[in-house]
């Protein structure tokens, strides 16, 4: 596993776990298994306990683990941050969380929340903090009033949605860049099944004897990007993870990078309206 440096100064690992919609230990306790040690989960997914269950269940020890969650939008709408972290950690069975993010730019709340978010920062109940789902103009934003600047910022990327300005100004303010979909399928099956097919992918895959999702998962890294593909799928889970054996040149990392069409499978950050 390769780790990467936030600006906190911790090490957090290049890829994880993402748990949305997961329902069981197994697909942890299998994660566990085959190397991965950040998990990633919110308030919204509604298997924080379920993720701690399994964290006990491992019984490695707290500091070899990385552990994420969420403050939902209810929670930034209803100033709790400081609450919902609590029940969070209660929920997980931990004194603290490694890494805690604003969900989504809620607009009328979320200069208001990041605010909240630093004091739970000082007080150590997040080891790092950081947002999700926001766009540029968003950091700007928040960059107004700062004292603490954002470990990370965890999006959806992949090489169909390549959010080149996005990691521009990432790396210009030190925010690490994070991938959520990183394969590019959310909702749209079809849409990750036609990325995986696509000539530059597949001869990638034959040149290096890895699966398209392995090269994609790989580009990820060798952009320094973080990623955390989901799967419940053991099979594809220990797949996921064997990334760690080659690395692409930086023309291959290029013409990936060429397949953007800036198609988002998720929503928009700028329209969604949601109740996560």
């Amino acid at each position: 596993m390769k780790n990467i440096t936030l600006n906190t100064g911790a090490e957090m690992p290049m890829l994880g776990l993402g748990v949305y919609k997961i329902d069981d230990t197994s697909s942890i306790h299998t994660a566990f298994e085959a190397g991965y040690r950040s998990i990633d989960t919110a308030s919204a997914y509604d298997n924080e306990e379920l993720v701690g269950a399994a964290i006990r269940e491992s019984g490695l020890p707290r500091d070899e683990l990385f552990i994420t969650t969420k403050l939902s939008n209810p929670g930034q709408r209803e100033g709790r941050a400081g609450v919902e972290l609590d029940d969070s950690l209660n929920r997980l069975g931990l004194d603290y969380v490694d890494l805690y993010l604003m969900h989504w730019p809620v607009p009328e709340t979320y200069a208001d929340s990041w605010r909240a978010m630093e004091k739970l920062f000082k007080k150590g109940r997040a080891k790092a903090i950081g947002v999700s789902n926001f766009q540029s103009r968003h950091i700007t934003e928040i960059k107004k009033q700062w004292t603490v600047v954002p470990a990370i910022n965890q999006v959806e990327l992949h090489p169909r949605l390549t959010q080149k300005p996005l990691l521009w100004i990432s790396k210009m303010e030190t925010i690490a860049l994070q991938s959520w979909s990183p394969l590019g399928g959310g909702r749209d099956f079809a849409f990750k099944e036609q990325l995986f097919a696509h000539e530059t992918i597949e001869s990638l895959a034959k040149k290096y004897g890895k699966t398209p999702a392995q090269i994609i998962l790989r580009w990820n890294i060798d952009l320094g990007i973080v990623t955390i593909p989901k799967s419940a799928t053991p099979e594809r889970i220990r797949e996921n993870i064997d990334i760690f054996d080659f690395s692409l040149t930086q023309a291959e990392v290029t013409a990936i990078d060429m397949l953007n069409q800036n198609h988002r499978t998720g929503p928009d950050p700028d329209t969604f309206h949601n109740d996560f």
